[in-house]
């Protein structure tokens, strides 16, 4: 009985076979080499956009929370806020719940601002000194709003950078002034740098004492008070989010006489954080099957392109089964060409892929990245594919009749 080919001599042979159809080979591996770069791009952006998600969340403070009015089915449904959050509702929260540091109530609106000839859609946002430490702002020029400012509701106005070059192409925007409504406002500070958080654009907002929006701009609602487009609740410290956010709920309950659904929701950065992890995370999953398809087509080329290599060398399998070759040594030796052609396809596509990524990374403001587990999971499931789909080519070829393969000569 003919000894079993040492493993050496059946790869040598295998590559030796690859390398005699270069071409072919390369095409071969072009579904796999598409399929891997598929997966790590996608994989990375995705996750790329799940790191710029937190990273805008953590901006805003581990420790912040919102009370927005309108209940977790309106804001579901898209379904207009209801006006119950007042800001006698902020004036309570900061007196009487024991959790809470700081509470910067907000109202916004947007508005046309001009200046000189200039003008532009900002958002005005009525707020107190409070939103500064609150929100981890930081003034650039000048100075932000004070509780002067708020007592004598003075006409004084802080801009985003963004608004400031838009408005003042020179840059010196503190001592000019802007209209709002056809009011003048004095410029006095420029927010540094914040960046977008959910697709808003903070650097081109306009922020004015919360007295002046209530009395030269959105009025006083004559059922409600003060409406309020949102509270920012700063606790104590990241540990007291939870039972700051149990107080808040209580507190509001009793204020608003609610029996069944709050007409108000309280969310923490670790609320915002699940949701975006859940739909981030579902996105990158969704993504990444979309390259595993890839992945999949590439395995189906290999398997049919070893098919047609069976057919043309029905000649040389006979003649080496003749010479004494066993079924092994060829079904082996088929496996090994599939798996060559998967996994070098593997690394080249994996190669693709992070080139793809880290020019994302660079050149968008997409955080891209990928994690070294993912490329050796994908590099690994590359060669699993290449032995899959090579294992029917493999068993044609062994099982063939070394007498009707040598008709054929």
């Amino acid at each position: 009985m003919a000894s079993k080919l040492p493993l050496a001599d059946t790869v040598g042979m295998a590559l030796t076979t690859l390398k005699a159809n270069r071409l072919r080979s390369l095409l071969t591996m072009l579904g796999i080499v598409i399929g891997n770069a598929s997966v790590i791009t996608l994989v990375g952006v995705g996750r790329g956009a799940q790191n710029l998600a937190e990273e805008q969340l953590s901006s805003l403070g581990a420790n912040v929370l919102f009370v927005v009015p309108g209940s977790n089915d309106t804001r579901r449904q898209g379904v207009a806020f209801p006006r119950t959050l007042v800001l006698d509702d902020a004036n309570a929260i900061a007196a009487q719940v024991p959790s809470v540091k700081r509470v910067a109530p907000q109202i916004s609106a947007n508005e046309v601002v001009q200046a000189g000839a200039r003008s532009t859609s900002a958002s005005i946002s009525g707020v107190t000194a409070a939103f500064l430490p609150v929100r981890s702002f930081e003034v650039a020029r000048g100075r932000f709003i004070s509780s002067e400012d708020e007592q004598s509701a003075k006409t004084v106005v802080v801009i985003g950078p963004d608004l400031r070059d838009k408005l003042f192409p020179s840059g010196a925007a503190v001592g000019e002034s802007i209209r709002i409504r056809d009011q003048s406002f004095s410029v006095i500070g420029v927010m540094e740098p914040k960046g977008a958080v959910f697709g808003s654009n903070q650097d081109e907002n306009a922020y004015i004492p919360l007295t002046t929006m209530v009395s030269r701009l959105t009025g006083r609602d004559p059922t409600y008070g003060v409406s309020l487009s949102f509270i920012s609740v700063e606790a104590k410290d990241e540990q007291s989010t939870g039972p700051a956010k149990f107080q808040i709920t209580n507190l509001l309950r009793q204020r608003h006489r609610i029996l069944r659904k709050d007409d108000f929701a309280v969310r923490s950065q670790k609320d915002a954080l699940t949701i975006v992890g859940t739909i981030t995370g579902g996105l990158t999953l969704m993504l990444g099957a979309i390259g595993g398809v890839s992945l999949l087509v590439g395995g189906i080329g290999i398997m049919n392109i070893m098919l047609v290599s069976v057919s043309e060398r029905t000649e040389e399998i006979g003649l080496r089964k003749a010479l004494g070759a066993r079924s092994s040594d060829v079904l082996r030796q088929f496996l090994i060409e599939s798996l060559v052609l998967a996994s070098l396809g593997g690394v080249i596509g994996t190669a693709v892929g992070l080139g793809t990524v880290t020019a994302v990374a660079f050149f968008s403001p997409l955080p891209a990245a990928i994690g070294a587990s993912t490329i050796f999971v994908t590099v690994g499931l590359s060669g699993s594919i290449g032995l899959f789909f090579g294992v029917v080519p493999a068993k044609r070829a062994a099982m063939l009749d070394p007498i009707v393969a040598l008709r054929s000569l």
